[in-house]
């Protein structure tokens, strides 16, 4: 991961601000300039972090949609669909996959622009792109 990490940052330039934040996203949104644009990368780690951390994912998805609801920034959030494929074997990833559909489905709720990208094709589920 923080090969990764790294990679992302490279690629990204001097030019943006990290605040890495595996499982206090909550605590960087609301402060966020109201002139700012946020790129939350992604939702989907940081609901497994908080999975593998044996946290409470009702209570730590609250948290979050509460940050989201005060973050006075434009937000871009990057999430994963994991539903489309079959129900995993193992209770660990079937808990996973449904916490990460209620996660999206509140996500989606929230945002003015829902866009699904599949195999690098843009797909709008809602709100229209500029």
């Amino acid at each position: 991961m923080r090969a990764k990490v790294t990679k992302h940052l490279a690629q990204r330039g001097s030019g943006w601000t990290t605040h890495e934040e595996p499982l206090e996203a909550s605590r960087v949104l609301p402060d966020l300039p109201a002139d700012a644009i946020c790129l939350m990368d992604c939702a989907t780690m940081w609901l497994t972090n908080h999975l593998l951390a044996e946290h409470d994912l009702e209570a730590e998805t609250q948290n979050l949609l509460q940050a989201i609801d005060a973050c006075p920034a434009e937000l871009v959030i990057v999430s994963n669909e994991t539903g489309l494929g079959i129900v995993p074997e193992n209770a660990l990833a079937r808990r996973f996959r449904e916490a990460q559909g209620r996660l999206n489905i509140a996500l989606a709720a929230r945002a003015d622009t829902v866009v699904q990208v599949t195999a690098g094709l843009p797909l709008v589920l809602k709100g229209s792109l500029p």
